[in-house]
């Protein structure tokens, strides 16, 4: 192989390869080999058929997949030893192939300029923990309390609102039973309608041991297509009537979250909501880091790089508008792909790599954040490769900034609750001045439809952290 190196314009390079016939035959040769052992035509035993039955039969199929293969190895090694990174995919034109020829073609490569990576020492970012008060722990406990009532029985007490009554059915449509139609010990809280839409309000007045006929049409969603929206009569055996009691908070009540004991449990929950906000705050530390790297220093940036991140940005708008907010396209791509090219290259000088159990973990977590939705989630991610490649590039940006902060410089302040939400609260208005200000512009307000793979951009915080409902009490 031989391979020569023409600078043209900027970034832009030829690089030319030519890999002489008989080194093409060889590849050949090995190929018919290969397929020798494995090829089956009457007449002839396995492993036997000749040469030129081979050719003749499987020629051009040989041929092309020995020119994909050659064509993938000589450009990875022509690159690698002439150490040029390619900015995006190079374009191949093919000059001279085919079968007994010599291969000669020509990769136009858009090549990663340099970047200066300054000292990371030099970096600055606050760095918070939040303290959280006693009072606020045992005020999300209570809440988690509530959301969980207890219940407690009563005798020849009429059901209302809010009872949970328990009961024995049996239903019918036109008469006639059907699949499902029996149901035991089935629990409903008056009042939430979770059943079938106006089942439970006709079970307000029963008491242990009533029997009462209720009468409900089947959802659009039942399995029985044809007794959709159907009504049906359900034949109801009162078992229980139970009114709620004010949910006890104590060592049984945390051991049912998950926890050892209430002590066990308001540790975890004080870290639970703590790392609601250090999320949040985490994130406005990462947003420092990436500010500061838009001061180093990158020779150019590549023009094909630009007019894929414009065409990222400019998606749904119609040409004329996105013609108009090319300008501020260009603005916003400029320092996306400057930011990216820095983050790649620290994390290429620090041999920063993504494992597949990594990956794997951080789709756990995307599915984790989904409740009843695992399989979908899981589908999605299964079936869209490019999914799973995005969440590779922020998996691998998110090593590289942790690596950075430890390097860096970390302003630690340990603030209250209400602290952090003043600091998100600032955040999160500075955020919309800029984007009134974008508004104000004679051009169209940029907006950022997506993220690709290495390149930042800032989420919008919250002013206070969302808290999800707390089942079990995780030990991380």
């Amino acid at each position: 192989m031989k391979v020569t190196v023409e600078n043209k314009k900027g970034l832009n390079k030829d690089v030319k390869v030519f890999v002489d016939k008989k080194t093409m035959n060889n590849y050949m040769d090995e190929k018919y080999e290969e397929i020798k052992g494995t090829v089956n035509l009457k007449g002839f035993r396995p492993g036997k058929v000749p040469r030129e039955i081979l050719k003749r039969q499987f020629g051009q199929a040989v041929f092309s997949e020995v020119l994909d293969k050659v064509l993938k190895e000589t450009s990875t090694k022509a690159l690698e030893e002439n150490k040029i990174k390619p900015a995006g995919q190079p374009k191949l034109d093919l000059k001279t192939y085919g079968e007994d020829k010599d291969l000669e073609y020509v990769l136009s490569v858009t090549e990663l300029p340099k970047v200066e990576i300054k000292s990371i020492e030099n970096l600055k970012f606050d760095e918070y923990s939040v303290k959280i008060d006693e009072k606020e722990t045992d005020k999300r406990i209570k809440e988690i309390a509530k959301n969980q009532p207890s219940f407690k029985d009563v005798k020849d007490a009429k059901a209302k609102e809010g009872d949970l009554v328990t009961f024995d059915y049996t239903a019918t449509v036109d008469e006639k039973t059907f699949k499902g139609s029996e149901g035991k010990n089935t629990q409903l809280t008056l009042g939430k309608d979770l059943f079938l839409k106006g089942f439970d309000k006709q079970l307000v007045g029963v008491k242990i041991g009533d029997e009462k006929v209720v009468e409900a049409s089947l959802p659009e969603n039942f399995p029985e297509k044809d007794l959709v929206n159907k009504k049906a009569k359900f034949n109801c055996k009162i078992l229980s009537v139970k009114i709620p009691e004010e949910t006890k908070i104590d060592d049984n009540f945390a051991k049912n979250l998950g926890a050892k004991d209430l002590k066990d449990l308001k540790v975890l929950i004080t870290k639970q909501i703590n790392d609601e906000y250090k999320n949040s705050l985490d994130r406005l530390s990462k947003n420092q880091i990436l500010k500061e790297i838009e001061n180093f220093k990158v020779n150019e940036i590549p023009e094909n790089l630009m007019e894929e991140e414009i065409k990222v940005l400019s998606q749904g708008m119609s040409e004329e508008d996105a013609k108009k907010s090319r300008k501020n396209f260009e603005e916003v791509a400029k320092k996306r792909i400057k930011v990216g090219l820095i983050l790649n290259e620290f994390g290429e000088q620090n041999q920063v790599k993504v494992t597949e159990q990594e990956l794997q973990s951080e789709i756990q977590k995307q599915i984790r954040m989904m409740p009843g939705q695992e399989k979908m989630v899981m589908d999605f991610y299964q079936k869209n490769p490019s999914a799973v490649a995005s969440l590779r590039g922020t998996v691998y940006e998110d090593k590289i900034i942790n690596l950075i902060k430890e390097k860096a410089k970390s302003n630690k302040k340990e603030i209250t609750k209400d602290e952090a939400e003043k600091i998100l609260k600032q955040s999160q208005n500075q955020q919309l001045d800029q984007e009134l200000k974008e508004q104000r512009k004679p051009e169209k307000k940029v907006e950022s439809k997506k993220s690709t793979a290495n390149k930042t951009k800032p989420k919008s915080l919250k002013a206070k952290p969302e808290a999800k409902k707390t089942k079990k009490v995780s030990k991380k």
